[in-house]
């Protein structure tokens, strides 16, 4: 694991132009005035941490896709999939990381279907190599922006990677097969790539 957390993708960009925007004004007005820019470089890097985790060397385990509290597990259907399913809700934590990760290993597959429901833009389609399907579900953040997906349909991704970001985070729901081991309750705080959720079950 990495000594010092990263940085997610969606702030480079700004604390380079913070800092960068610090140096200046140091330069120019000295420390004191140059604060303000420093504190909004460091407000950066909290909101943008981006650290590494260690996925569980655990078969047929499915990890949390984002960091927060379990707010539901239901037995639905799956819009993306039209399937009977098991839903787990997750409310990602204001305070956390709010870069998402797969929660499984597998090749990405277009849905055929597409929910009525406008808050749920990015439905990824999983499928490992045994068969088993997951749909992980990125809703709106809390300014109302849509999530960012790094992935592509036909890519395929390791479990625990990196593959979105909910800005401020959101609710992140993972529709698993109907006949899945369920780790968590309602109430219990995940951390993504690294806390499984579930374990796929073959019979």
């Amino acid at each position: 694991m990495s000594r010092f957390p990263l940085i997610a993708r969606e702030g480079v960009l700004l604390l380079l132009a913070a800092i960068l925007a610090a140096v200046v004004v140091l330069n120019l007005s000295g420390l004191q005035t140059s604060l303000p820019f420093w504190g909004l470089s460091l407000l950066i890097l909290v909101i943008f941490r981006d650290p590494d985790r260690e996925i569980p060397s655990q078969p047929m385990a499915v990890v949390s896709p984002a960091d927060g509290r379990v707010t539901a597990v239901t037995a639905t259907r799956d819009p993306y999939l039209d399937r009977d399913s098991i839903r787990v809700t997750l409310q990602m934590n204001p305070f956390g990381v709010f870069t998402t990760r797969s929660p499984v290993e597998g090749k990405v597959l277009q849905p055929p279907h597409t929910p009525e429901d406008t808050r749920m833009p990015h439905g990824v389609w999983l499928q490992t190599d045994e068969g088993d399907d997951v749909v992980m579900v990125m809703m709106r953040g809390r300014l109302h922006t849509a999530p960012r997906c790094y992935i592509r349909i036909g890519e395929r991704i390791g479990q625990g990677k990196r593959c979105g970001f909910v800005h401020l985070g959101g609710q992140v729901d993972v529709y698993l097969p109907q006949r899945s081991r369920l780790a968590v309750d309602v109430g219990d705080w995940v951390r993504s790539g690294s806390d499984v959720i579930a374990t796929l079950v073959h019979i």
